[in-house]
């Protein structure tokens, strides 16, 4: 059963945002489309019971593909080999410059090489639990059914995992497993698979199949008769603005991390694409789903525009520790062993240091609270190879991690071999973003949603390794098979440019782009995302309460019109020009920030990257609520100046019980 409520929030000022748009269609019940029969059946009989487009038809579809990192890639790719002409749209100068390639420590599947018990069962039940069973059993299962896949096509493709002595594949753990699952390229496993991605893309360039826009941002989706088809976008270089109809529309354009301004994305990822969706009716899902990696350097100032993520996969054989005194200054190879709090090991003796990261955020958030961090911030702990070194000798753990080590004395001057890393929280991967269904479709008809960009099959954590495993298991094997679902009937559907509604878009387009170039105001762009960040960190950052949540929900909107009255865009809209890019994105998040903030405070429990200050456990652990929010909260836009609805998709759990998530 599908059901909607609509909530009045404590805080509903109107967004300040010109110009006007229209409302957003009307909304119809959310319907999941989870096929019927045993979980371990579901997708199979799934693929049987799809819509099949035979190879002389496909040719006939347009399908338009935003982004090309792993999800972009991987769809355009296999879409495009398929024989469906694809037009694939990126910001970047080269689809090998997606974010996807920051991804550092592996990528999952359960293929169980390491003969430690691993299996398809096991990865689908650590993946629901470390989103503390706040996902669907469903799309959990198939992604864990088809990640064994996934390795293969990347291998095929030259990908360069490590491998044993003896040649096979070699494998690490990742926190929240006890098994080790994760396959790896040093730290640069993120850069090796796009890489793979993009050749196989490449083919599909030189064969025709697919036509490539780089440099080439999405501005607002075009909706015809309630169906996705098609886009407008502005070229990054000349500023032009123009249209793109499609039979189709699929967004792999990655999460909203930077609203918080300091995150370890990049700093080009944003919201807009998705955004400009969502205020065209798709529903944003759980948007206060927001990971914090544990394993980051500190900031080192207020100069910073970003942070520099450490491979989770660093926690295999670093240890983690502050001292057991408060303030205590001293260097840490004077600090005796039975005076160090190896607090993970201490609090979660199954797991230790591979703790998963919410719970590992947290727990170096106590530490320094507590006045016990490192560092002259005191926003720090040590991650400690000293053991690893002394065990295993300097170049093996060179050999595995050698390239980490290189980037941290670069940024920080010192060398991790001699003394230990400094580490703190920072914001990482984002588990909301746009509602779909298990075909991966939005509720509006023909716009498809993938990797990052979807509310996700995390729940409300990410286990580290699992990104880049969704988002080629979107690409590579479910979108190929359920397109066929929407296409089959759409076959001379498609609307030209000249249709009305990309008129009207495309006019909403530019009527912004010169507000945004008129407004000649005296603070930059920077400053208000810069101010924003702020609000989002200490009141919606790693704890969160209502009280927090209500003080940000009176800041965001006061800043959002001083920033449509007071900011200052300079140059025009017919070149390069990346102050309106920022601008056009900044004004987005701090649209989005608000929603996110007002789904924090409606989630009235601690799950997962979702913690709440008033509903924890005495020991300090999350405490959820099944009763009254085992589902998914999807916001419905109804127009500027309105409050959005709240709709709900319960989770049902037809295998696995809900248990209190332990660690210990």
């Amino acid at each position: 059963m599908s059901a909607s409520i609509t909530l009045d929030p404590p805080t509903a000022p109107a967004t300040s945002t010109p110009p006007t748009r229209e409302s957003a269609p009307s909304f119809t019940a959310l319907d999941a489309k989870i096929p019927g029969g045993p979980l371990e059946k579901k997708w199979e009989k799934h693929k049987f019971d799809s819509k099949l487009i035979n190879p002389a038809n496909r040719r006939k579809y347009e399908i338009i593909v935003v982004g090309s990192g792993l999800a972009g890639a991987s769809a355009a790719a296999s879409l495009g080999e398929m024989g469906y002409k694809v037009k694939c749209f990126c910001y970047q100068d080269s689809p090998r410059r997606a974010h996807s390639i920051a991804a550092q420590g592996g990528i999952n599947a359960a293929k169980n090489y390491q003969n430690d018990g691993d299996s398809v069962f096991r990865l689908f039940y650590d993946t629901l639990k470390g989103g503390d069973f706040r996902s669907r059993e469903a799309n959990v299962y198939r992604l864990a059914e088809v990640s064994a896949a996934i390795i293969d096509q990347c291998v095929a493709q030259g990908v360069p995992f490590a491998r044993e002595y003896g040649g096979l594949l070699a494998n690490r753990s990742f926190g929240g497993a006890q098994v080790s699952r994760t396959f790896y390229a040093r730290g640069q496993t993120g850069q090796q698979l796009l890489l793979g991605a993009y050749s196989a893309l490449n083919c599909q360039i030189a064969a025709g199949n697919v036509e490539m826009y780089p440099r080439t941002e999405m501005l607002d989706l075009v909706v015809v008769d309630g169906h996705a088809k098609g886009i407008v976008v502005r070229d990054m270089v000349t500023g032009a603005i123009s249209s793109h109809a499609g039979d189709c529309v699929l967004l792999g354009t990655g999460g909203y991390g930077n609203v918080f301004y300091l995150s370890t994305n990049a700093k080009g990822c944003n919201v807009t694409a998705s955004w400009r969706a969502y205020k065209r009716g798709a529903l944003m899902a759980n948007p206060c789903y927001t990971q914090i990696h544990p394993t980051c350097i500190p900031q080192a100032g207020d100069y910073q525009s970003k942070l520099t993520l450490m491979s989770e996969s660093l926690r295999n054989h670093g240890r983690v520790w502050v001292s057991k005194k408060k303030g205590d200054t001293r260097p840490p190879a004077q600090i005796p062993e039975d005076e160090r709090d190896y607090y993970l090991e201490r609090k979660y003796p199954s797991f230790g240091n591979l703790a998963p990261r919410d719970i590992s955020s947290r727990s170096a958030k106590e530490a320094c609270d507590d006045g016990r961090g490192v560092g002259s911030s005191g926003l720090g702990v040590y991650l400690d190879f000293a053991d690893a070194i002394k065990r295993l000798g300097e170049s093996k753990v060179r050999e595995l991690y050698g390239n980490l080590f290189d980037m941290y004395h670069q940024i920080t001057g010192e060398n991790a071999y001699e003394v230990p890393m400094r580490i703190y929280p920072a914001v990482h991967y984002t588990m909301g973003g746009l509602w779909v269904d298990y075909n991966l479709m939005s509720n509006i008809p023909g716009l498809f949603v993938l990797g990052e960009a979807n509310f996700s099959d995390h729940g409300a954590n990410r286990l580290g390794a699992s990104a880049l495993m969704q988002g080629l298991a979107d690409g590579y094997f479910v979108i190929p098979y359920t397109i066929g679902n929407y296409l089959a009937p759409q076959m001379g559907k498609r609307p030209t440019t000249e249709h009305d509604e990309f008129k009207k878009t495309e006019a909403a387009v530019r009527e912004r782009t010169k507000h945004l170039l008129g407004i000649k105001g005296k603070r930059s762009v920077d400053h208000f995302h810069r101010e924003l960040g702020r609000i989002m960190w200490d009141y919606c950052g790693m704890a969160r309460s209502a009280k927090s949540l209500d003080r940000a929900l009176k800041q965001i909107p006061p800043l959002r019109e001083e920033f449509w009255k007071n900011v200052n865009v300079p140059g025009s809209g017919e070149a390069l020009n990346v102050s309106l890019e920022k601008a056009g994105r900044v004004a987005d998040f701090l649209e989005f920030g608000e929603l996110l903030c007002l789904d924090a405070l409606e989630r009235r429990e601690s799950c997962g990257g979702h913690f709440r200050e008033e509903w924890q456990y005495p020991d300090g652990e999350a405490k959820r609520d099944d009763e009254h929010f085992q589902h998914v909260a999807a916001w419905e836009f109804t127009g500027e100046g309105s409050k959005p609805n709240r709709h709900i998709e319960p989770l049902e759990f037809e295998t696995v019980h809900p248990s209190v998530r332990s660690y210990k």
